[in-house]
């Protein structure tokens, strides 16, 4: 059996304070690391180490060029150092990268127990007027060995299919989504992660920061759409040990044990014309060989 275990933390940066954000992190890392020893991952909301505050809070001026990091750099070897110390992959929310290019992106950072540097992924669908810092342009994947591929999405980019399609298309069983929402409309975020676990047919763990800084509501969706766990609005950790072989069962046999999209694409999609993208499906290469 292929399981990851996590620990989706619910939880809340201080306000604008770089260093005691950090601090906070560090401690609840640790903490869970003490609790729940079994937990292989953890990942914690959008922003977090940036220290973004509540939405009606007056931020300093200016505060994404100040709260910016370079990737490496001190900030990654921090988290390297506690990946280690705990033996724990970390998914530590993300932060405003800035590029040598002096670019500013949302980016979501991947540190292995090695306190290496696994992946980055930089938010290709900020939330657009409100959200300043540039679009990345590429999805990313990662593997985890001996257990299976995860995706990386950021918070508003499940509001387009493309994401979760394209993450799924390139193999990954899981997609992590770190989010920062204050706003109302978090209940259409809840029916967009449900429905991108079913079509896509793979995990959905999207942890959105707790009060007073976001509406809370963290959710992990199985591959079948349904919701395994849902948080309230305050502080909260959700653990689970995700079963990455239930992924290969409901792709093969279908949800619920009828519905097989994969398997409909794999078949038909070279024959489908796509012209919004420009072409056809082109069948995956996990989902290549015999179809039902």
């Amino acid at each position: 059996m292929r399981t990851l275990a996590i620990a989706a933390l619910q939880t809340g940066p201080v306000p604008h304070d770089l260093e005691a954000s950090w601090l906070r992190f560090a401690e609840q890392v640790r903490t869970v690391r003490q609790t729940f020893p079994h937990v292989q991952l953890v990942v914690v909301p959008e922003l977090f180490l940036a220290a973004e505050g509540p939405l009606l809070r007056p931020a300093p001026v200016d505060w994404m060029e100040q709260a910016a990091v370079t990737v490496p750099g001190p900030l990654t070897d921090r988290l390297g150092e506690l990946a280690v110390e705990t033996g724990l992959w970390l998914v530590p929310g993300t932060v405003f990268e800035r590029t040598p290019e002096g670019v500013i992106h949302n980016t979501a950072l991947v540190i292995s127990p090695e306190g290496e540097i696994v992946a980055r992924y930089c938010k290709v669908f900020p939330w657009q007027p409100y959200e300043q810092a540039e679009p990345g342009n590429a999805f990313t994947v990662f593997d985890i060995p001996g257990t299976g591929r995860v995706g990386l999405a950021i918070c508003y980019d499940g509001s387009f299919p493309e994401t979760m399609r394209q993450l799924a298309w390139l193999g990954a069983e899981i997609v992590i989504q770190p989010t920062l929402t204050t706003t109302r409309d978090r209940e259409m975020e809840l029916v967009c992660a449900r429905a991108n676990a079913w079509t896509n047919q793979l995990y959905v763990v999207n942890v959105n920061t707790a009060d007073p800084a976001g509406v809370g509501a963290s959710v992990i969706v199985d591959p079948e759409g349904i919701v395994r766990q849902q948080a309230g609005t305050g502080e909260e950790v959700l653990v689970d040990v995700l079963d990455l072989d239930a992924v290969t069962r409901v792709r093969r046999y279908g949800s619920a044990g009828i519905n097989r999209p994969w398997s409909q694409l794999a078949r038909y999609g070279a024959s489908i014309e796509l012209p919004m993208y420009g072409g056809t499906f082109r069948t995956p290469d996990w989902c290549k060989g015999p179809v039902d």
